[in-house]
């Protein structure tokens, strides 16, 4: 089980291209989300998976060229909700997560509004 923080929801970023992060940042803050992150590599994101202290993830799948199974399998290990994030479909989901859901980018406001809400932090309204 995730760790609730004491602020409210957190969510952690992994996601490399920088505008893309700062936007998917700016609409959870203003969703009343923290924030941790953006992670824009695989060892980043991995070191803070292992600090925790938040209750669900958007994981790209590719962090400059290099696949995030690793990121995925420790989120799983450690029963951490996540969506993952690609322009590339479900065939681009490492195979032992193939169920996991995906926002497919590019994606409005809208989309990662209700797979916060439907996948990482259900019961909330935003």
């Amino acid at each position: 089980m995730p760790e609730r923080t004491p602020l409210g929801p957190t969510i952690l970023v992994v996601e490399d291209e920088p505008l893309v992060a700062l936007a998917v940042e700016d609409l959870l803050v203003t969703l009343g989300i923290r924030v941790v992150g953006p992670a824009p590599t695989v060892a980043k994101a991995l070191g803070l998976v292992e600090q925790g202290g938040f209750d669900g993830a958007l994981l790209d799948v590719s962090l400059r060229g290099e696949r995030v199974d690793a990121v995925a399998d420790a989120l799983a290990a450690r029963g951490v909700p996540f969506v993952f994030t690609t322009g590339h479909g479900v065939d681009a989901l490492p195979e032992g997560h193939r169920q996991r859901p995906l926002l497919v980018k590019p994606f409005r406001n809208t989309d990662l509004n209700n797979a916060v809400a439907q996948h990482l932090l259900p019961g909330r309204q935003f």
